[in-house]
């Protein structure tokens, strides 16, 4: 089974996911102890949607994560460039798109707001997305990234870097279809910015105004900016 490296190459990724997308949904809640069903309501939260808004859900995977956007009445779509994420989520009546984020299949404009959780770590060019998804945003529109960070209190962090690399890869053995591909999420998110860099790069990149919510002690947090008027 391929193993994506951090240097992220588009084709070993897509592999990666389409290999895990049948057991994706359970192995996250296990590995989170439930946390990823808070994270995905307080997502949907941060956007602030309304009925008839469209949105569209960057790295859905199974599009999980769309459905729960979905509640707030607004058109959401589920864009993934791994077609096996997209499968296992085939009994989730919402629109699918498969996509690449550096090339999203949308016209300029389209969207009230673009949100990804934890996928942006995935693409190659992280910051090429950010102005990809800038593009398909609507003037004035919300973007809303939810992703692993850095927790805030030191003896949480020395805990969580331990789990990432003791213990999150034994549970993925007992319950994952791929568990090597959580080894390199244990890497992704080790290497991955903190939450004051990772602002400064949405702010560069297409977007203005961008903050932070912890969620989790900084386990996650939620980062989110508007394009310019």
């Amino acid at each position: 089974m391929a193993r994506a490296d951090l240097n992220k190459k588009p084709f070993d990724v897509a592999s990666m996911f389409d290999a895990v997308g049948e057991k994706y949904d359970i192995t996250n809640t296990i590995i989170s102890f439930g946390q990823d069903r808070y994270w995905r309501r307080r997502t949907r939260q941060r956007l602030n949607l309304r009925p008839g808004e469209k949105v569209l859900d960057v790295a859905a995977g199974t599009a999980v994560s769309t459905e729960e956007l979905a509640k707030s009445g607004a058109w959401c779509v589920a864009c993934d460039f791994s077609r096996g994420m997209l499968a296992a989520g085939k009994h989730r009546d919402l629109p699918k798109v498969v996509g690449d984020g550096m090339y999203l299949p949308f016209a300029d404009n389209t969207f009230d707001a673009v949100t990804i959780s934890y996928g942006l770590r995935n693409i190659h060019d992280y910051r090429a997305a950010l102005r990809e998804f800038a593009r398909v945003t609507k003037p004035g529109g919300r973007l809303t990234i939810n992703e692993f960070s850095t927790p805030v209190l030191p003896i949480m962090a020395t805990a969580y870097k331990e789990y990432l690399m003791r213990l999150l890869p034994r549970v993925a053995r007992l319950v994952s279809s791929n568990p090597e591909s959580y080894e390199y999420l244990a890497e992704s998110i080790r290497a991955w910015p903190d939450q004051q860099e990772l602002a400064r790069e949405i702010n560069l990149n297409g977007w203005e105004g961008a903050g932070w919510q912890n969620l989790s002690f900084g386990i996650a947090a939620l980062h989110s900016a508007r394009k310019p008027e």
